[in-house]
């Protein structure tokens, strides 16, 4: 069986990706450091979804629970992997203007190591999360992968950036190619509860007051994770299309305004949401807007689901996951 590293598994894509390798018939391993930056409850909560999924596919599932920064390379070095898929960082747009150091430390330190590794290792197949973040106000709407980066707004994106002039200048001057994927504001069940859709949810749910940034005119491009999934998948298995260290915007290509994403959350759990307008925060750009032209001539990328589909599944899981908290 073909086996797939993936940094990052206990997190939100990292979950979802690990168990559609395995339905798709490939071992993996996982790697990640279970910080606190949100609940590592949850985090263990994904990773028993992983472990079932392995034990009904009667496949492997094995999990390093380890810096990128530390000696575990050198045990990983050990076990052959035919693609390395990177999803593990400091996340969070807001956080990076509070602990900067945290981003330098994973972001750029421990994508340096993956960068090792896979040179090292001489992996074929190496895909890693960039972010919608690198664009900037300044950035040409819909975002194109053509567009200059060098105006971020945050030093989250500044890190995602470096990510990609990084593995750049890795396929220049070793022959390591990669791709890059932005990915566009991705929600979904096992989401992160840092993030608006969560956020939202949870006070629909609990009758607690939100903040609505920017007055509520912000614009996302919305993506529900089995769509990003999807292109993870889809980037390895047809890795044979790239030959350079590349970059694709993954995201719905439909902005939909920050209240209608309120709206269609309130229609779903019959519920108005207790509302506190506020202006925007550091480090917020106004609208993101993917252009998917790119993935989509090369890999035949659709995104299938809806807003209100993706958020229907989203609230049947959040409901299903406390419910089970509560027994």
């Amino acid at each position: 069986m073909p086996r797939v590293l993936i940094t990052g598994a206990a997190g939100f894509i990292g979950m979802h990706t690990s168990i559609h390798f395995l339905r798709e018939g490939w071992d993996v391993v996982g790697l990640d450091n279970m910080n606190d930056y949100y609940s590592v409850a949850l985090k263990r909560a994904r990773l028993k979804e992983i472990e079932k999924e392995a034990m009904k596919r009667a496949q492997r599932f094995e999990m390093f629970e380890a810096d990128l920064n530390s000696s575990v390379w050198h045990e990983l070095g050990y076990i052959d992997f035919d693609a390395v898929i990177h999803l593990a960082a400091q996340a969070g747009v807001r956080y990076s203007t509070e602990n900067p150091k945290a981003y330098l430390e994973s972001n750029i330190l421990g994508f340096q190591s993956v960068l090792e590794f896979v040179e090292n290792k001489q992996i074929y197949r190496f895909v890693y999360a960039s972010s919608s973040s690198v664009y900037g106000k300044s950035s040409k709407q819909p975002f194109s992968e053509s567009e200059p980066c060098n105006q971020p707004e945050s030093y989250y994106a500044a890190t995602k950036i470096s990510n990609e002039l990084m593995a750049h200048s890795y396929f220049k001057t070793k022959g390591v190619v990669s791709v890059g994927l932005r990915f566009f504001t991705v929600y979904g069940p096992w989401g992160r509860p840092d993030m608006a859709p969560y956020i939202f949810l949870e006070a629909a749910r609990k009758g607690s007051q939100i903040k609505v940034f920017n007055f509520g005119k912000q614009l996302r491009d919305f993506t529900f994770v089995a769509d990003i999934v999807d292109g993870i998948y889809n980037t390895i298995l047809n890795y044979e299309l790239f030959n350079s260290a590349d970059i694709l915007n993954i995201g719905n290509g439909s902005p939909i305004q920050l209240m209608d994403f309120i709206r269609t959350i309130e229609k779903i759990t019959d519920t108005e949401l207790n509302k506190h307008f506020v202006e925007a925060q550091p480090g917020d750009v106004a609208a993101t807007y993917a252009c998917i032209d790119r993935i989509s001539n090369k890999l035949q990328f659709r995104p299938r689901h809806t807003l209100h589909s993706g958020l229907e599944k989203f609230v049947k899981w959040y409901d299903a996951y406390y419910d089970e908290e509560k027994r």
